[in-house]
C-alpha cells in the first residue's frame, strides 16, 4: 500500500476509529475532572465553535481541491479522444500504405489508452505503461519516414496531430499523479483529532455525552472518505470512465466500414 489515501474504505476506517478514540479519551479524563463553572464554559464553547468551523472550511477546501482534479482528469480523457480521433483522419494525408499503419497502430494505441483509465495500480498497469510507450515510439517513427521526404504544409498537419497525441497522453498521466498533498491530509487528520478532543472533553452529561460521541467522528469519516474517493482516480467508487476513448474506439472499428 504506497498511500493509504488513495483507499476510500481503509481511509474511513482508520479516521472513525482515531476519531472517536480521540472523543472518548478525552471524555473519559473529562470524566475525573470538576464540572467547568459558567465563564470557563463559555470560553470553551468559543473555542470549540472555532476550531469547528476550521475543519468545516479545511474539508469544504480539500473537497473543492478533488473535484477540481477529478474535472481536471475527465477533460484530459476528452481532449486525448480528440486528439487521437483527429490524428485518425489527418493519415488520409499520407500514402495508402503508410496510411493504413498508422491507422492500425492508432487503434491498438486507443485500446491501450482505454485500459489505462480502467486498469489498477500494480503490475497491470506497468504493463499497459510500457505497451503504450512502445506503440508511441511506432506511431512517431511511422509518420517521420513519410514527413522527412515530403516536407509539405499538408504533411506538417500529420506531424502537428501525432505530436498532440502524444502530448495527450502526458497530460493525462500528470493529472492522476495531481492529487491532494499528504500535508493537507496530515492537516485535516489534526484539526478533526482536535475537534473531537475538545467535543469528547466538553460532554456534560456522563450517559448521553457516551452515546453521542460517535456521531462527529462518523460524519467527518463520511467526509474524509469521500474526499478520498474523488481524489484518488484508480480506487473507489468514483473514477473517470474512459467514455469518450470507448466510443471512438467503437466508431474505428475496421467493420465500422473505416479502413
Amino acid at each position: 500500500m504506497n498511500n493509504p489515501t488513495h483507499y476510500p474504505l481503509f481511509v474511513f476506517a482508520l479516521s472513525f476509529i482515531a476519531l472517536w478514540l480521540s472523543a472518548r479519551i478525552a471524555w473519559s479524563f473529562r470524566r475525573r475532572q470538576r464540572a467547568l463553572d459558567a465563564e470557563l464554559r463559555e470560553d470553551f464553547g468559543f473555542i470549540l465553535a472555532a476550531t469547528l468551523t476550521l475543519l468545516g472550511l479545511i474539508i469544504g477546501f480539500s473537497f473543492s481541491m478533488a473535484t477540481s482534479r477529478y474535472d481536471q482528469r475527465k477533460n484530459y480523457e476528452e481532449a486525448e479522444a480528440n486528439a487521437i480521433g483527429t490524428e485518425y483522419l489527418r493519415v488520409d494525408l499520407l500514402g495508402a500504405a503508410d496510411a493504413a499503419r498508422v491507422r492500425a497502430l492508432l487503434r491498438n494505441y486507443l485500446d491501450e489508452r482505454v485500459l489505462f483509465y480502467m486498469a489498477h495500480e500494480g503490475q497491470e498497469l506497468d504493463e499497459i505503461n510500457t505497451r503504450t510507450t512502445r506503440l508511441q515510439s511506432k506511431l512517431w517513427s511511422a509518420i517521420l519516414a513519410p514527413a522527412a521526404a515530403q516536407p509539405t504544409p499538408p504533411m506538417a498537419l500529420v506531424v502537428s496531430g501525432m505530436n498532440d497525441v502524444l502530448n495527450s497522453q502526458g497530460y493525462t498521466q500528470a493529472g492522476f499523479w495531481n492529487q491532494i498533498p499528504p500535508g493537507a491530509w496530515a492537516l485535516m487528520a489534526a484539526v478533526a483529532i482536535g475537534c473531537n478532543l475538545l467535543v469528547g472533553y466538553g460532554s456534560r452529561s456522563v450517559t448521553a455525552g457516551s452515546k453521542l460521541l460517535p456521531i462527529l467522528p462518523l460524519i467527518v469519516s463520511i467526509a474524509f472518505m469521500l474526499i478520498a474517493d474523488i481524489d484518488s482516480p484508480r480506487h473507489g467508487v468514483i473514477r473517470v470512465r474512459p467514455q469518450n476513448l470507448t466510443s471512438l474506439a467503437e466508431s474505428l472499428r475496421p467493420q465500422g466500414g473505416i479502413p
